[in-house]
């Protein structure tokens, strides 16, 4: 029993340093994300996107990369610009950049995984995004996209495109900047649920799991140079593994980064990174946007186009000697998190940023309301509530 309670406590406190050293790459993506969402409106999406051709989707692909990481958030813009008019290719690839290609994703990946992890993460949104070109040119189903859309239409808002505002007199308003503070706390709203299950769970894997179940569960986890048919494995098991976890982008970095200290490989790491557009809870919002027919044909080429880039990306940097070492990640329920370094001073002046943003957003509009109204939602409220409970008690227990 004394021994549970000591790996209880371990387990929180991994979480809370997990946490403690993520913090302010949170902050920071979030905020530029927030001040790019203001500046850089869906209307003016709207009006650059059209069908598929190397314009729009290129269009698309940057207009992802500077909106939010959220996956939620990235699904109703998808479902508002597809309905709009938007091709499916520009509209995946929209998807696919803004759950890929974030500026804070990459941030965050950094801090926990290294350089290598954030070249393939962009890289991999690059390759994401090209093969499901290709691969949609080769499967369209021309029919199933007509009823989607019409059933996007019929979910999508009835509000007016309206005039597209100026972004250089916005971002000398105030008006322009308390909107950024309200999508900031937004930003924080959509994801701190994902982001405490995420931690949370990591920490547990961290301080429970022995590492002879990742090698049983990622065939060749471990070994230094896995083959072929051992990194294809890995590669099918990443997505399952995100699929019963159902993490968001975000919530899942640190749960890769055990993973990786694990002696999963390269491949696996990436391909798991990669599945957060291919969890449950998406597809159920897929299906209730455009139906399960359409929803389990994203899903299909999402899958096949994922193991793809994550294969590729592994050899690749195996080719010219850059895979990543482990060794930096396997200690990571041994590091000590809390200590005078670039972190706290980070840290400190992100907090007050945020709490000087949250602050004015419940001046101007109040506290933001919960979301519970599905299932999921309701389901992710009471295990991001009990995970912090877990925490609490983890933290205070005597050791």
């Amino acid at each position: 029993m004394q021994s549970f309670l000591e790996t209880w406590h371990q387990a929180a406190v991994t979480t809370l340093g997990l946490f403690w050293m993520a913090f302010w790459a949170f902050a920071l993506g979030y905020l530029v994300s927030s001040m790019i969402q203001v500046f850089v409106t869906r209307e003016r999406m709207r009006a650059s996107m059209g069908e598929a051709g190397a314009k729009s989707i290129g269009l698309a692909t940057f207009f992802g990369f500077i909106s939010s990481s959220c996956s939620f958030a990235a699904l109703a813009t998808t479902r508002a610009l597809f309905a709009k008019g938007a091709g499916l290719v520009p509209a995946l690839a929209f998807l696919l950049a803004s759950t890929n290609l974030v500026i804070e994703l990459g941030i965050v990946i950094g801090v926990f995984l290294g350089w290598q992890f954030v070249v393939g993460e962009y890289l991999g949104g690059v390759l994401l995004i090209l093969l499901m070109w290709l691969l949609v040119r080769l499967t369209y189903p021309k029919k199933t996209v007509e009823r989607a859309r019409e059933r996007a239409r019929e979910a999508e808002d009835t509000e007016s495109d309206g005039e597209i505002p100026d972004w250089k007199q916005l971002i000398r308003s105030r008006a322009g900047w308390r909107k950024v503070a309200e999508r900031f706390v937004m930003e924080w709203k959509m994801v701190w649920k994902d982001v405490t299950i995420g931690f949370t769970v990591a920490g547990i894997i961290a301080a429970f799991v022995p590492r002879e179940f990742f090698q049983a569960l990622f065939v060749g986890s471990g070994e230094a140079d896995p083959s072929f048919w051992q990194v294809l494995v890995q590669c099918l098991v990443g997505p399952v593994a995100a699929f019963f976890t159902f993490i968001g982008s975000m919530g899942n970095i640190p749960l890769a980064a055990v993973l990786f200290g694990n002696g999963v490989a390269f491949a696996g790491i990436l391909a798991f990174m990669f599945s957060d557009l291919v969890v449950l809870p998406v597809l159920r919002i897929q299906a209730r946007y455009y139906g399960w027919k359409m929803a389990l044909y994203i899903a299909a080429v999402f899958l096949c186009i994922l193991v793809a880039s994550a294969l590729l990306l592994h050899y690749g940097f195996a080719a010219l000697d850059l895979l990543p070492d482990a060794s930096a990640a396997e200690q990571i329920t041994e590091r000590h998190y809390f200590k005078v370094d670039y972190t706290l001073f980070l840290n400190l002046a992100f907090l007050l940023v945020s709490l000087g943003m949250f602050a004015w957003r419940v001046k101007s509009k109040g506290l933001p309301p919960l979301n519970t109204d599905s299932v999921s939602e309701r389901l992710l409220l009471l295990l991001a509530l009990l995970a912090l409970g877990w925490l609490i008690i983890g933290a205070l227990l005597p050791v």
